[in-house]
């Protein structure tokens, strides 16, 4: 029931605070949104911006591969983003839904300049 209450919770503040991707800055496919939305990663986190955890786009900076970001998905490392509180783990993503994410979040990583 607890489960249920923070997910209707976290959805709610989701709405609230427009992200879906028709108000989103930058354009997310609409799978990704609705697994962001299921998950609860939009409580959290924007793609372009930082809220509670560091934007996607920072994310993508790191240049993580999509393996790591999905092992940081289930545990969490603090210390890669100090300033920021800890994440919690969140090993209710199955692993094909956290490879999508990761794999979209990598899609936002600033492409090398051409000479």
């Amino acid at each position: 029931m607890k489960k249920n209450i923070g997910l209707l919770w976290a959805t709610a503040v989701a709405t609230v605070m427009g992200i879906s991707s028709a108000n989103a800055q930058v354009k997310v496919p609409e799978e990704i949104t609705t697994l962001m939305n299921k998950y609860t990663c939009s409580a959290c986190h924007r793609v372009d911006a930082r809220l509670v955890g560091p934007a996607y786009t920072d994310v993508a900076k790191k240049k993580y591969t999509n393996e790591k970001i999905v092992e940081l998905i289930y545990k969490p490392v603090p210390a890669n983003w100090p300033g920021y509180p800890p994440m919690a783990p969140m090993t209710q993503v199955p692993k094909p839904d956290a490879l999508k994410l990761a794999a979209y979040i990598n899609s936002l990583a600033p492409k090398a300049a051409k000479k």
